[in-house]
């Protein structure tokens, strides 16, 4: 895939802007002031593999079956009591020598609680094995007891978000050739092989709580954003809003990945900025969440966004 190199808006540090995966995709038309532009809009799924894993597999071939664009799984140790979470590194290697055309990633990896070379290795074999299909969804994750500090992670937020930082860079160079890092919490020395697939790396897209700041000028350095809102869905205002924050500008190839809230036309939040419409179904001991996350694989994506669904994302 072609790339190009793009500036950070100080100008200080750019990072070359990877190619976006073909996919079914939908194609709008935005409207930006007296103009329009054309919009390619991508569905997919993000679901925990808190289940057996048979029936992971099977989500994932169904929903490739119904034309989503996109499977991503949680990335998980322990979450809440009671769930059984299936790493998902693991399982979407088995997903991607099942499927032919569906992005495959995480929706999110906290990479604080992961060896970043593991990730980059990881995220090779997924793009290798996938044809070029692999992304990288990251942030903070959450809760801080269950998937951190009952684990002898380091749980205090600043501490994870600098390694977060740190983590990307190191990722970024392992994917592309190599590496000589040497930062406040990682040390690197390494060249590894075999290269991704997606020339330079595969796309990484940054989570964040809005309406905060600073993950949205983390995201704005990398290939995208997944903002998530307070306990509910961001509306197309919302995302307006939290876009204009920094006051940077969408470019070429930067994706918006999004929780839609139910019942609202995708036109809308295409023209607040998206680029993915994501639907998530919450884990809950009250309803069989598995049975619901049945039926959305295999409903048509346009279908299946106007339910109710999660805007969980780490």
């Amino acid at each position: 895939m072609d790339a190009s190199d793009v500036s950070s808006r100080d100008g200080t540090s750019s990072v070359p802007r990877v190619g976006r995966w073909p996919a079914l995709g939908e194609v709008f038309a935005r409207r930006q002031g007296s103009g329009a532009s054309v919009t390619t809009v991508r569905y997919a799924v993000s679901l925990p593999p808190f289940t057996d894993p048979d029936r992971v597999l099977g989500w994932a071939r169904a929903a490739e079956a119904a034309g989503w664009d996109g499977f991503f799984l949680w990335d998980h140790v322990q979450w809440r009591p009671g769930a059984a979470p299936l790493d998902p590194w693991v399982m979407l290697g088995a997903i991607a020598a099942l499927t032919e055309r569906v992005r495959l990633g995480t929706l999110v990896t906290p990479l604080s609680r992961r060896r970043p070379y593991a990730v980059a290795k990881a995220l090779v074999t997924l793009d290798r094995l996938s044809g070029g299909r692999a992304a990288l969804g990251v942030g903070l994750g959450e809760p801080p007891d269950r998937d951190f500090a009952d684990l002898g992670e380091e749980a205090d937020p600043r501490v994870r978000a600098a390694m977060l930082d740190e983590s990307l860079q190191v990722i970024d160079q392992l994917l592309r050739g190599p590496t000589d890092f040497a930062g406040d919490h990682y040390r690197v020395t390494a060249d590894l092989h075999p290269r991704p697939v997606q020339q330079p790396r595969p796309p990484i897209w940054v989570a964040g709580v809005t309406p905060h700041r600073r993950p949205l000028a983390r995201a704005r350095r990398w290939d995208g954003v997944v903002p998530i809102g307070r306990g509910e869905h961001l509306s197309p205002q919302d995302l307006t809003d939290y876009l204009a924050l920094d006051g940077g500008q969408a470019r070429e190839g930067w994706d918006v990945v999004v929780h839609p809230a139910p019942g609202i036309p995708v036109q809308e939040y295409v023209e607040a900025g998206a680029t993915w419409l994501v639907r998530s179904v919450m884990p809950s001991s009250g309803e069989d969440w598995e049975a619901q996350a049945d039926a959305v694989v295999r409903q048509p994506p346009g279908t299946a966004l106007g339910g109710p669904g999660s805007s969980h994302a780490g």
